[in-house]
Formats: C-alpha cells, structure tokens, sequence
C-alpha cells in the first residue's frame, strides 16, 4: 500500500484525557405520561431515586416524553399536555 500527500508523515494519536464527566452513572428514565422505565447511563443531576427491578435504587430521570409515547414510534397522534397550554388555546379561541 502507497501513502501519498498529507499521509506521509501520518504519527498516530492519542485520545483526549479528561473529556467524559466524572458523574456518568446508571439512572432510571421514567416517562411521566404513561410510567415506561428504562434504565441507562446519564451524568444528569437528580435529587430523586428510584427502585428498579433488580432492587437497586438509581437516580430518577423525569421525561415527558419517550420513545414509547412519541407519535412518531407509536403511530398515533396524542396530545401530552403537561402545562395546561392545550386547554389554554382551546379557551381563548373557543367560538
């Protein structure tokens, strides 16, 4: 094999140091609109825990949607209104 132009002088490198957070930990995602859980790696800050299958408690993650909620994976077109804003446009432009 032939190396040419800027291969030349091609020194292989090292990876960064110090790039991925310290906190990087198991977490429990829970999806609020239909109580899904998944269990998966996160450096997001929590104060709330949670038990999971295993009997361990991880931090808990709130999500307001996931994949098993999302119209796009399910199929289905629902509304998830967590802030009231739905019925808040329902009410202004009611006729």
């Amino acid at each position: 094999m032939y190396l040419c132009g800027p291969y030349l002088n091609f020194e292989p490198f090292s990876m960064k140091t110090n790039t991925h957070p310290e906190n990087y930990r198991l977490v429990i995602f829970k999806d609020m609109s239909n109580e899904y859980m998944f269990l998966g790696k996160s450096c997001t800050e929590t104060r709330e825990t949670g038990k999971w299958e295993d009997g361990n408690e991880y931090p808990l993650v709130k999500l307001d949607i996931s994949h098993k909620s999302h119209p796009f994976y399910t199929g289905k077109q629902v509304l998830v209104d967590t802030a009231g804003r739905v019925d808040k446009f329902k009410q202004r432009y009611k006729r």
